[in-house]
């Protein structure tokens, strides 16, 4: 007897299937917006791990890292909400949570997850570890008048600042109490269609679709509202038709400035972090949409809306010039840096696969397959404000 119960419980452990001990810190995912899956990717190693399916319209899909790196928060463009384990390779729990969303955020304790939603307009917020709704926030501007929400971003404090694009307003929601948040609301202007917050929390700046200009709010200084900055944006000499609207996740703080895409211009703009002023701008080859900074800040990755998304160009933050062309791929849709910036994964949806570069020397260093990738997201995003 002794003997068969020892062979049933080594049958036992044989039969359990023990995930592969690594770290969280060099891991992250790919979205595959076709297929409605992700591939699970070991940055160090450079190659994925795991494919899970089943997440739904990835068309417009955004992530957000639990604190510790375990956990991907994945909110799909048809309103769901999907907590992924990046140790078990599984998904832990979904839930459709409105009709039509466009990304999410988690607060600075990691204890809330939070949705930005188009129908019914407004936010929610989830507790990170069981994903149970704690609350939310109607975006009601007037009576009776839902907002589609924007720009959701965390901000120091457990609170979160977001746009209202019918409304043309900021609002920023404390969740200090998670069943009771607080919501002050703030001008921003017309039609105001994303936003971002500064990489130390403080600056939240909505930028407008239905008029030139970028709302600021000063959310240390909260108190004194907000405050119109480069009055030009969005106008041209020379206007071009937009091909893609660039996001304003797609700025980048480097070296005390701010690079930010043109909209219906070949440049990047160059504007001081301290004044918000305009300090240069930088011919590059086509309308920009993602302008992304190496952590280090010496170099920002330029990526174009078609019919130039091919290509990808490198500047020198020190001298303010474009020092590479690369031609990684067919549409090059995203790019994310290792989490101290020595390389580059590019998604290039129409190869259907993910390339990865060096960026000293600028060489391709390792490629993968994957389903119309586009946004690549690591772990190293749960230590970092706005992402």
């Amino acid at each position: 007897m002794i003997k068969r119960l020892a062979l049933l419980a080594t049958l036992l452990l044989v039969g359990c299937t023990t995930p592969t001990l690594r770290g969280t810190g060099d891991l992250g995912l790919v979205i595959e917006r076709a297929s409605g899956e992700v591939t699970l990717v070991d940055t160090s190693r450079r190659q994925p791990y795991a494919r899970i399916g089943g997440l739904g319209d990835l068309s417009h899909a955004s992530v957000v890292f639990s604190r510790d790196g375990r956990y991907a928060y994945v909110f799909g463009r048809d309103g769901a909400l999907t907590k992924i384990d990046l140790l078990e390779a599984r998904i832990v729990k979904r839930v459709l949570q409105s009709g039509n969303a466009i990304g999410g955020s988690i607060s600075q304790d990691g204890r809330i997850v939070v949705a930005q939603n188009y129908t019914p307009g407004g936010i929610k917020a989830f507790a990170a570890d069981t994903l149970e709704l704690l609350s939310e926030v109607p975006a009601e501007y007037a009576p009776g008048s839902f907002s589609k929400v924007v720009g959701l971003a965390d901000l120091p404090g457990n609170r979160f600042a977001y746009a209202l694009f019918e409304g043309g307003e900021i609002w920023v929601s404390d969740f200090s109490d998670p069943g009771r948040p607080q919501t002050r609301r703030y001008p921003a202007g017309s039609q105001p269609y994303d936003g971002l917050v500064t990489p130390d929390g403080r600056y939240y700046l909505a930028g407008l679709f239905g008029e030139d200009g970028v709302a600021l709010l000063d959310t240390w200084q909260a108190e004194q509202g907000t405050r119109r900055i480069l009055q030009n944006y969005g106008r041209g000499q020379e206007k071009l038709p937009v091909f893609k609207m660039p996001h304003l996740r797609g700025w980048s703080m480097a070296q005390g400035n701010a690079y930010l895409p043109a909209i219906g211009r070949h440049e990047v703009l160059v504007v001081s972090g301290s004044n918000w002023q305009e300090v240069g701008r930088i011919q590059v080859k086509g309308q920009p949409v993602f302008v992304m900074a190496r952590p280090d800040g010496r170099q920002v990755w330029v990526n174009y809306a078609f019919p130039d998304n091919g290509w990808v160009e490198v500047i020198d933050s020190l001298s303010g010039k474009v020092v590479k062309t690369l031609a990684p791929g067919k549409a090059i849709l995203h790019m994310e840096f290792t989490p101290r910036g020595e390389h580059v994964w590019l998604s290039a949806r129409d190869d259907n696969r993910v390339v990865i570069y060096d960026t000293a020397s600028f060489e391709k260093i390792g490629e993968f397959a994957a389903q119309a990738p586009s946004g690549i997201f690591f772990t190293s995003r749960a230590s970092r404000t706005g992402f």
